[in-house]
């Protein structure tokens, strides 16, 4: 664990927002000289406090202009390997995340699809047909808004 002060904070929130940006335009922000905050951002980096960058896409821009949350429940407990699941759910193009949690379901995924037939051709064929598959729901994304993060 990495002692944060402010300066690391504000850092990491510019970052949050726009990871591309390069030290000498993220010092201005925060205060900092381009070596003082690529230093810093060093540091949090080795320290694993920063574990990498993430591209976001304009899906719609891709052509997919569905999203949607499916709560996947396992339908043989004890008698499907979770690795083999994951790995199977992992290897469908429109699956963007597997998330293994507590609770009602054994996996949330995270799905992108063309439209709503896209979507119904996805479930049908590609996850509904893996083994140990048993009961979905599904939530289709109307709006997102992107927070920051825990970073006060």
């Amino acid at each position: 664990m990495i002692a944060l002060d402010d300066t690391d904070r504000a850092i990491l929130r510019e970052l949050t927002h726009d990871a591309g940006q390069g030290a000498g335009a993220l010092g201005r922000v925060v205060g900092l000289s381009q070596p003082a905050t690529w230093r810093r951002i060093k540091r949090l980096t080795e320290a694993g406090v920063i574990a990498g960058k993430r591209l976001d896409l304009d899906l719609e821009a891709l052509g997919l202009g569905v999203t949607v949350f499916l709560g996947v429940k396992l339908a043989l407990r004890g008698r499907t390997a979770l690795g083999d699941v994951e790995r199977a759910l992992a290897a469908i193009p429109e699956v963007q995340t597997v998330e293994h949690v507590l609770g009602l379901y054994d996996y949330r995924l995270r799905v992108v699809a063309r439209d709503i037939a896209d979507f119904e051709r996805i479930l049908r064929r590609r996850i509904m047909t893996l083994p140990g598959v048993g009961e979905v729901e599904a939530n289709v994304l109307l709006s997102e808004e992107r927070l920051g993060g825990p970073i006060g």
